[in-house]
């Protein structure tokens, strides 16, 4: 299945989560193994650069977390990564290196790759954002149907059952999400495409691609023509 494969969406070297991928086809199967990874990793890191704040919580020393920030482990929060302030980060949250997490954003299940930004009343659960991924102002992912069925991946080549009842989104690489956007339960998003603002994104966009609507999907090299 082309486009979806962690391969297709991710570089590897921009996570400290590097390891959770190792065999796996497709992103959406590491959510399940997210929060016992973090305290594997936690356990690990060097306390010259980790600081262990209450119950498995790892912040890197040179990251800024505003005193009104809440985070719950399992968690790790990346060298240079911002915090922000009433950000709720509910548990089982890899923050990436120079990421930043913003005013009232709330992240449950994820992993953000380095340098991530869901900087504005983002929520995102269940969800794995790609390197310098970002998501605008009110945009975010929604993890569960509305019928509370299993989330199924719908690709051009036919359906994914996932088995799972809780999956937000997967962006690849420097995904562009427009304000106020909904991502959709099982939607993926290819490296370099954007998001028109206000949209309702289902299924699977490929990358390097211009999405307007659900009719109307333009690939960045026809307009370089």
């Amino acid at each position: 299945m082309m486009g979806i494969t962690v391969q297709d969406l991710y570089t590897l070297e921009e996570t400290i989560a590097r390891d959770i991928f190792e065999g796996v086809a497709y992103p959406w199967e590491v959510l399940p193994k997210i929060s016992g990874f973090i305290l594997e990793l936690g356990a690990s890191l060097s306390p010259e650069e980790y600081e262990k704040r209450g119950e498995n919580v790892w912040i890197a020393k040179t990251a800024q977390v505003t005193p009104t920030a809440s985070i719950t482990g399992p968690a790790i929060i990346g060298k240079d990564a911002q915090v922000r302030h009433c950000a709720f980060i509910r548990g089982n949250a890899i923050v990436g290196e120079g990421a930043v997490v913003g005013n009232s954003t709330e992240l449950k299940n994820v992993i953000l790759f380095n340098k991530v930004q869901v900087p504005h009343y983002n929520y995102v659960g269940d969800s794995i954002l790609g390197y310098k991924s970002h998501m605008g102002a009110g945009s975010i992912t929604s993890n569960v149907k509305s019928d509370k069925k299993l989330v199924v991946v719908k690709t051009s080549e036919g359906n994914i059952e996932t088995g799972m009842k809780k999956f937000g989104a997967m962006l690849g690489d420097e995904v562009e999400v427009g304000c106020g956007s909904i991502l959709n339960p099982g939607s993926v998003i290819g490296r370099h495409t954007n998001i028109y603002p206000l949209s309702s994104v289902r299924g699977c966009i490929p990358e390097n691609s211009i999405y307007k609507n659900q009719g109307e999907i333009v690939t960045k090299v026809a307009l370089d023509m």
